[in-house]
């Protein structure tokens, strides 16, 4: 084991040592109380049973077989969730093979953030993770399910349906995944045709004939973005059966992993009731060594910024408290060991020939860089489930060994300064890029940046300073769209880089980009105070994100109301749903807190 591994490990687990044991004792008093089956009033197992065939009610009165949760986030405008469609029936056939039933518990929403970038709807995008939480949490409260199976894949759908099971953490739990769908029109390509099109060399027409060949069946997008990031993280914790995040959805390969995942659930429960096991819940599987792990699979595959906000909520969930600074400290130590774009030209399916999450997690452990002794959800430990994954990867352009990384750190780095506290994705960043000394060009809206850069008024070097973004403020959209437009500045051969308390996930691409900058503009985070011209440093060799005007004239400008900053957002609420989510956004913490409403 890596001293500093075990250092910050000990760390988290000191800082968490109240919390985690409160939230222990709640699963030891749930399972200290009597079989809610056999305790629960009639009319209540009535209703619950209801719709039920017969002999799946005879079986759960007379047989106490184990009877499974499923949460689903199907729809079929989603293509990572259209394959869900399909699910409930085989999982009800395979459970019924092995003497148990199942009912589909509760359905979460699943908003796709590639059909909102952009728009206003992105503005629900981040809260929709405790939404799925709650929703989640709605269908296990009727009390009558021994394990559950959730179904999600993209961006806030897997972090809410862990938050809500962790809720539930007495139960076992596997998480589903559906699949990438095949690769399409390749990643520069596709990189290539945006800027040009940013640039109006490219019609609309031809625009998106392109996008439609990158975007084209059902299955995940295929670059390593927050939704296949989510796959690597789960499969880290052991919450998927081993291998099953990037089997594509049609394939024989994924019912195998989907069915091992039925039986496995069911195994469990059985042997429990036998005594021949004890039961493992999800809350006493995800200790911090587990999510440290998934900290870990983040770091060395450059995956999404967006797991510096839900992994802090996710281990919240679980009595867990971690940082940025934990983030930081193990990027430090972790070796960047895979070329996925954005951080390369491959897409997932390129990943998995190459060997796949498990040959990642095989690396770590064996450069002494994974808790190899944790309990998986399918009864092995992590060790135990790598033992046998060949060590040799199949295509060294994308996956490499910790022998021979692509860096010998990982790709996130903490920058810190006058202005807060931010997140950069360096592992896409060419290393000459790291570092940006150059005026501030203001902008309140996406819009402005885009019209100005339309207007040809951005041919320079400058840090452009985008803010109103915060979770607060308007639910902390991505801001994707200023990617193509900074690459093609970039290069042209002007040194840019991006600041905001905005989002933008892995889409910053080789565009220096400090990005969930807290204080937000909306709590009166010094971003508000800054004018055009204030000159800006951003170092993401050293983690400085500082702004060169003197702090007394900042604290001027603010007592001043010296800020051309004025948000219109509650003016906004009204359209497009977003009056329903004003109470909720008033109530979120800060992106390093989790941006959380609970």
């Amino acid at each position: 084991m890596n001293p500093k591994l075990a250092s910050i490990t000990e760390r988290i687990r000191r800082r968490s040592q109240a919390g985690r044991a409160a939230y222990l004792e709640q699963i030891a008093n749930e399972r200290g109380r009597p079989p809610i089956r056999d305790n629960m009033g009639c009319a209540n197992l009535a209703h619950a049973w209801a719709a039920m065939p017969a002999s799946d009610k005879l079986k759960l009165r007379f047989e106490r077989a184990p009877h499974l949760a499923v949460i689903s986030a199907y729809n079929d405008m989603l293509s990572a969730h259209q394959p869900y469609a399909a699910y409930p029936q085989r999982i009800r056939q395979w459970a019924t093979q092995r003497g148990a039933s199942i009912q589909v518990a509760s359905g979460v929403p699943a908003m796709c953030d590639g059909i909102t970038q952009g728009r206003r709807g992105m503005e629900l995008s981040l809260m929709s993770r405790d939404l799925i939480a709650q929703a989640t949490a709605i269908g296990l409260s009727h009390e009558v399910f021994d394990a559950s199976l959730c179904l999600g894949v993209c961006d806030k759908i897997v972090p809410g349906l862990l938050i809500g099971s962790l809720h539930f953490g007495h139960l076992p739990t596997l998480f589903m995944p559906a699949g990438p769908m095949p690769s399409g029109l390749a990643n520069r390509e596709k990189s290539t045709i945006r800027e040009r099109y940013a640039q109006g060399l490219l019609g609309r027409d031809e625009m998106l004939e392109a996008e439609s060949q990158a975007y084209h069946a059902p299955g995940t997008c295929t670059f390593y973005g927050t939704a296949n990031s989510n796959q690597m993280l789960l499969e880290a914790m052991g919450l998927h059966v081993a291998g099953a995040a990037f089997a594509l959805p049609s394939s024989q390969e994924r019912l195998i992993h989907d069915e091992a995942a039925v039986a496995a659930l069911i195994d469990q429960v059985q042997q429990a009731r036998a005594g021949k096991a004890k039961l493992l819940g999800i809350g006493e599987l995800v200790d911090e060594r587990v999510i440290v792990n998934a900290m870990l699979a983040l770091l060395a595959t450059g995956g999404s910024t967006n797991h510096l906000i839900h992994w802090v909520a996710v281990a919240r969930a679980a009595g867990i408290v971690i940082d940025w600074d934990d983030f930081d400290a193990l990027s430090t130590i972790t070796p960047l060991l895979a070329r996925v774009y954005p951080n390369g030209e491959a897409d997932v399916n390129a990943m998995q020939a190459a060997g796949g999450p498990l040959y990642i997690l095989a690396q770590l452990l064996d450069a002494g860089l994974l808790f190899g002794e944790v309990p998986t959800a399918t009864g092995e430990t992590m060790a135990e489930r790598l033992q046998a994954v060949n060590r040799q990867s199949a295509d060294e352009s994308v996956l490499r060994s910790y022998h021979n990384p692509f860096d010998a750190q990982g790709g996130l780095r903490l920058l810190q300064g006058n202005l807060g506290r931010a997140v950069i994705k360096t592992s896409a960043v060419p290393q000459a890029n790291w570092e940006v000394f150059a005026p501030a060009l203001v902008f309140e809206t996406q819009e402005d940046f885009l019209r100005a850069f339309d207007a040809g008024a951005l041919e320079r070097d400058f840090v452009a300073v985008l803010r109103g973004q915060g979770p607060r403020a308007n639910g902390m959209p991505e801001l994707h769209k200023l990617t193509p437009p900074l690459s093609v500045l970039q290069k042209k051969g002007f040194s840019v880089a991006l600041v905001t308390d905005g989002r933008m996930s892995g889409a910053s691409g080789k565009i220096p980009a400090a990005i969930h900058l807290w204080p937000e503009a909306s709590e009166s985070g010094p971003i508000q105070w800054l004018c055009d011209g204030d000159m800006i440093h951003l170092d993401a060799s050293k983690g400085i994100l500082q702004c060169h005007v003197p702090d007394e004239e900042l604290r001027r400008r603010r007592d001043h109301h010296l800020s051309a900053h004025h948000s219109t957002h509650d003016k906004q609420d009204g359209s497009l749903g977003r009056t329903l989510f004003a109470g909720l956004r008033k109530k979120l913490s800060n992106p390093e807190q989790g941006a959380c409403s609970w």
